[in-house]
């Protein structure tokens, strides 16, 4: 997706200082030695085109989606605006929900998993007595097949988090290749809702976007949220 693409980004909101868009999956959230196509060079050359601004364009990266998972990001366009969500990450201002569908059957249709989760060299993350503290809520919003259909909400953002915390419970994630079956579908996790507080106006800003194709067609997704 070069410049001239600018068009297929899905930008939900936009001022001077933040925007909001929609990560494609499979795309990176900032570059790494892949050398592959990332957001936040996406996201410079759209304000840069849309804008005509030369040189160098601010992004600030606030923060990430693991590559395979697609779903809402906001990007900070000035470095006030960076630091003051960065601020609201450190404690927990940001709010992100996430619509994941699990293979299983969960016994409790809602609840809070707490676990220490610790990134290991290969670049997987494992629970561990010597990780960091790992806090999610899920509710279950449907079940159909041995398949379930969960909200969560992360209260900590540790590497691959909600991946880990349902495989290690004998739920994982559809589509998952490092902690699932060896399937080769898209997993089904998705970034669908992303509250923060407006750096510079304070007022509470929640934006929401349903997933499409692959699992997401087993349910009816509109019903549920």
């Amino acid at each position: 997706m070069g410049v001239g693409n600018m068009s297929k980004l899905n930008v939900l909101y936009e001022d001077n200082h933040v925007i909001v868009v929609e990560k494609p999956v499979n795309v990176l959230s900032q570059a790494d030695s892949t050398k592959d196509i990332d957001m936040l060079t996406l996201v410079k050359e759209y304000i840069k085109e849309k804008y005509h601004k030369p040189g160098n364009v601010y992004l600030g990266l606030v923060h990430r989606l693991d590559r395979p998972v697609g779903g809402i990001m906001v990007f900070a366009r000035t470095s006030k605006a960076a630091s003051r969500l960065s601020e609201q990450v450190r404690t927990n201002k940001i709010e992100k929900v996430y619509l994941a569908i699990v293979k299983g059957i969960l016994k409790e249709k809602e609840g809070t998993f707490k676990d220490k989760i610790k990134k290991i060299e290969n670049g997987n993350s494992i629970i561990a007595e010597d990780g960091k503290e790992a806090i999610l809520n899920y509710q279950v919003l449907s079940e159909k097949e041995g398949l379930s259909l969960v909200k969560v909400k992360l209260i900590t953002g540790r590497h691959h988090q909600i991946r880990v915390q349902f495989s290690s419970r004998g739920y994982p994630l559809c589509g998952d290749q490092r902690y699932g079956d060896e399937d080769k579908t898209q997993i089904a996790l998705y970034a669908y809702e992303l509250s923060f507080y407006h750096p510079t106006t304070k007022e509470k800003l929640t934006f929401t976007l349903l997933p499409k194709g692959n699992w997401w067609t087993e349910f009816t997704l509109s019903k549920y949220v």
